[in-house]
């Protein structure tokens, strides 16, 4: 079982995107992002996970998708199934994707 891990200097790349959807759409828009996740885009070269988040109310969801490469996360973005859901998502709620880097991690100490 692999799961996320958010790690300083690791060399991977972040896709987060924050769509800004309506109370009732946000149910169906998870959905729909999370059957483009299990159908597509986990198989894709590079992909390390992917994460929804959905706030508590209703009005936000966080896409975040951990990835080896940038070539990968372009690479992804331009294959036609997935731009479907890309379609599909953005037609319920307005996406704002953006690619990062981890710049800090911090634990509270043990």
């Amino acid at each position: 079982m692999s799961e996320t891990v958010i790690r300083e200097n690791d060399g991977t790349y972040a896709m987060i995107n924050v769509f800004e959807v309506e109370p009732e759409k946000q149910q169906e828009l998870a959905e729909v992002l999370s059957e483009g996740a299990e159908k597509f885009i986990r198989h894709r070269p590079g992909c390390i996970s992917v994460n929804i988040l959905t706030s508590l109310d209703g009005k936000r969801l966080v896409y975040y998708a951990q990835w080896v490469s940038k070539a990968d996360i372009k690479a992804t973005m331009g294959d036609p199934d997935v731009q479907v859901y890309r379609d599909r998502a953005a037609a319920l709620a307005k996406p704002d994707p953006h690619a990062y880097t981890v710049f800090a991690v911090h634990h509270p100490e043990d």
